[in-house]
């Protein structure tokens, strides 16, 4: 069977109050028993005293004097040999009752005792030396008072204990009822909320407690769901478009070929119909990119990276350069080697450089340079530049700064999205600023050590960290290499 937290609380708690109780009231016992036992023994030693100075003449008093402090109290004073001196009215005649053995301290009850004295007695001997001889003063009284006192807690345990623990168990089944009202009108809160409105808000109690923070962690968690969703949706929304685009494109011109078999230029409309595919195989590698690196399973391996290579071959096979007439200016020092996945590194670099052609007037220079940790490496170009307001925006998926433009080069913005998700992941960082050219630096920074981290992480401190929704600069595309 399964309970309730609130019972389950309960009854810990009962437990808890109730052996604490219990607990308490042994104590208690326990010290007020040996306060007792205390008080009796002392006055039978005062009493063995009294006895001792009725005796100090030589002669002992028959019977001996009654005590002072307890008129219950008994006595018996024994020679060395063990014969009875002298005792009480009501002792009187009898053989010893009790000893005191020659090195102990407790007296020992004897034989004759049995049938005479009850058993629930408080006995004290005392060695004394009255008128020159060594005698041992035995005295002793019923335990009454220490009987009563167990009676009296067994009684009080017995009503009590039960009564003061329902009272402590309803008190906490009231209290902790009251505090998971809250938590469960936040259950119904959250119950009510489905994946297809995550606007809503769970109650928030003024107070600062726990249930109050609850509240405001699942208030903090529903707002970045909704944000993620909404991410979602619009890059689902995006892509399908992106998608549509270039199938269109494929569609319109093979229907327009069909519709004139005889007069089609079919070599022309081949030739388009390839570039669209190439479009469109270029745009699916982007998203299954971004989508394994959104999932943390972008496959990598990590090894020693010629970044200098790398830059090398991507400028001798960057078909844009030509295309648009731009130069690419190569400047980088020996070593800068970097751990990292070779695959993924010319992704990112290639990505970044057709970027910077792309918006280039003339020139695209590619800095490389080694420090004792970590290797830089700037593009700049002597385009249009980048506003201050966007450097960051650009890095969100499918941003397009000049969206007419970019809708006719067929780029997506996805470029630098996967530039930085690659950088991250590398541990390294890329960000945008001024470029003395007077266009734009894209400046990707990457560690000597420490290799390849989370997939999809954020990049290292002191540069930009994972955006939301990493993109690129000013509708990056890149080859999708």
């Amino acid at each position: 069977m399964r309970h309730t937290l609130r019972a389950r609380v309960t009854a810990v708690a009962g437990l808890a109050i109730g052996a604490a109780i219990i607990g308490g009231l042994l104590l208690m016992y326990v010290l007020q028993m040996n306060s007792v036992r205390r008080v009796i023994d002392g006055q039978l030693r005062a009493y063995a005293g009294q006895i001792a100075e009725s005796g100090r003449n030589g002669a002992w008093p028959d019977p001996l004097p009654p005590s002072g402090f307890d008129p219950n109290a008994q006595s018996q004073v024994l020679a060395a040999d063990g014969h009875v001196l002298a005792a009480t009215e009501t002792l009187a005649g009898m053989p010893p009752l009790y000893t005191l053995p020659a090195r102990g301290h407790s007296p020992v009850r004897q034989p004759a005792a049995d049938g005479r004295i009850p058993g629930d007695v408080r006995v004290v001997a005392v060695r004394a030396v009255v008128a020159g001889r060594p005698v041992t003063i035995v005295t002793g009284t019923p335990s009454g008072m220490l009987r009563m006192i167990t009676e009296d807690f067994a009684h009080r345990m017995m009503l009590g204990v039960p009564v003061i623990l329902a009272l402590a168990v309803g008190t906490v089944w009231l209290v902790v009822g009251r505090a998971l009202r809250r938590v469960e009108q936040i259950r119904r809160a959250v119950t009510d909320i489905t994946s297809a409105d995550l606007a809503q808000r769970v109650p928030e109690p003024e107070c600062q407690d726990e249930v109050g923070k609850l509240a405001r962690t699942m208030n903090d968690m529903l707002a970045r769901l909704d944000q993620a969703a909404r991410r979602q949706r619009r890059f689902v929304a995006d892509a399908s478009h992106e998608l549509r685009s270039p199938l269109a494109a494929i569609r319109t011109t093979l229907e327009v070929g069909l519709a004139y078999p005889d007069r089609a230029p079919w070599p022309e409309i081949a030739e388009q119909a390839a570039v669209q595919a190439q479009r469109l195989e270029i745009l699916i590698q982007q998203l299954l990119v971004l989508a394994k690196a959104d999932d943390r399973r972008l496959g990598v391996c990590c090894k020693p990276v010629d970044l200098a290579g790398l830059l090398d071959g991507i400028r001798a096979t960057t078909p844009a350069a030509a295309r648009a007439g731009v130069r690419i200016d190569l400047r980088t020092d020996s070593g800068l080697v970097v751990p990292g996945d070779p695959t993924h590194l010319e992704r990112m670099l290639r990505n970044v450089v057709d970027n910077a052609v792309r918006y280039a007037g003339s020139d695209v220079v590619v800095t490389g340079v080694a420090s004792a940790d970590a290797v830089r490496v700037d593009v700049d170009d002597d385009g249009p530049g980048i506003p201050v307001a966007d450097r960051e925006r650009v890095f969100g998926r499918f941003v397009r700064l000049d969206e007419s433009r970019e809708r006719g080069t067929g780029n997506a913005g996805l470029g630098l999205a996967i530039a930085r998700e690659i950088a991250g992941m590398h541990r390294g960082r890329i960000c945008v600023a001024d470029s003395p050219a007077g266009g734009a630096r894209v400046t990707i920074v990457l560690p000597r050590s420490g290799g390849v981290g989370a997939v999809g992480g954020a990049g290292t401190a002191g540069g930009v960290g994972r955006s939301r929704g990493v993109g690129g600069t000013r509708g990056v595309g890149g080859t999708g290499s």
